[in-house]
């Protein structure tokens, strides 16, 4: 069963979501892949939205450039955590992606990521963090990345 839904606003967005997809799998997270437009077919993103915690889905991560309602429109039909994950699909290279995300109303909020690779790749890492919080094998899972992480340092 998926603990992850992956949305996007189009097919082209696959590509710059892979980096989550990779993270997800490394750290042995069953995640879901859709692509809704927020705005070219409103009514897919709400029924989403609304019946994602009845198929176990727990964090929804998802993506969209230019003016980047996806996130938003699928908060606003759950109370499951959504990360956004800003895409720099438009003249303005993510940052108006960026605002529709972060700039969410009080009440239906969206964690908001930077734009891009890191981005997508932090996405799938908070989804860890969270799913954590329940699933102790994913918790050990991230603990582990986390650890090794500081040996990159020494």
């Amino acid at each position: 069963m998926s603990l992850v839904a992956v949305v996007m606003g189009s097919k082209s967005d696959t590509e710059l979501m892979r980096p989550a997809m990779e993270v997800l799998n490394k750290l042995g997270i069953n995640y879901e892949l859709s692509v809704i437009s927020a705005h070219r077919n409103p009514e897919k993103a709400r029924q989403f939205g609304l019946a994602a915690r009845d198929r176990g889905i727990e964090v929804i991560i998802a993506a969209a450039g230019g003016a980047a309602h996806l996130p938003g429109v699928l908060a606003s039909w759950t109370t499951l955590p959504v990360i956004g994950v800003p895409l720099a699909t438009s003249e303005l290279k993510g940052v108006d992606a960026l605002y529709s995300i972060v700039q969410m109303p009080a009440g239906i909020p969206v964690a908001g990521m930077a734009i891009g690779t890191a981005g997508a790749k932090n996405a799938a890492y908070l989804a860890a963090e969270i799913l954590g919080l329940q699933h102790s094998e994913i918790r050990k899972a991230y603990e582990k990345y986390r650890s090794d992480l500081q040996g990159d340092n020494k």
